[in-house]
């Protein structure tokens, strides 16, 4: 082993254990959507950045009939504040009835995200679970979303562009504040780029 003293301490590496020891992965995206369903109501890819790293993985979201009168807000690998956050906004802005039912939110792989570009890609989960619709195929989801139901835009939007394009996504949705910075991206593949502003275009688009 070497030690670096040097660099980003927020760096993220993704290692394979083999009977050899570990290995590094190098197309991290890859692995976490390996085995990835297609056509199933409640998944959603949503581009994320560990780091300097982009990083696809699939956001899985389960709806429930409450079995009690405060409705569970479950999640592994998402802040549950943050879930909880998002289900109010829901709740609020799109009159979906969430507040009677239970939620249930996985990043598959393992991975935990800690940053708010996820949660586009959070609110089109729980919409596609309840409308019990699949969203678009080969579809990337990016943006953060503001109490009033706003899509604000996010850093590093062409590393996650690029990198959807890289995978061989078709389409992409992303906040539409970040028109000017998708201009200098230079690239030999790029997924069709759709702005939105509000969760109310983005569940129009993302089923669309």
């Amino acid at each position: 082993a070497t030690k670096n003293r040097f660099g980003a301490t927020d760096e993220l590496g993704i290692f394979e254990m083999r009977d050899t020891g570990l290995v590094g992965v190098e197309n991290a995206s890859q692995a976490m959507l390996a085995g990835r369903p297609l056509g199933v109501p409640g998944s959603v890819v949503a581009a994320c950045v560990e780091g300097t790293r982009p990083i696809l993985v699939e956001i899985q979201a389960l709806l429930n009939a409450s079995a009690y009168g405060t409705p569970q807000r479950m999640s592994q690998g998402i802040d549950r504040n943050r879930i909880i956050m998002l289900t109010a906004v829901m709740d609020r802005r799109l009159k979906l009835g969430l507040s009677n039912m239970d939620s249930f939110l996985n990043v598959v792989g393992g991975l935990r995200i800690d940053e708010t570009a996820s949660d586009l890609a959070v609110v089109c989960a729980i919409a596609s679970t309840f409308r019990d619709q699949a969203i678009r195929p080969d579809t990337v989801v990016f943006g953060e979303v503001g109490l009033s139901g706003e899509i604000r835009p996010v850093t590093h939007v062409d590393r996650r562009v690029v990198e959807a394009g890289r995978m061989g996504f078709a389409s992409c949705i992303l906040p539409g504040g970040c028109r000017r910075a998708t201009e200098r991206i230079r690239a030999d593949r790029l997924p069709e780029l759709l702005f939105v502003d509000n969760i109310h275009e983005a569940l129009d688009v993302v089923t669309g």
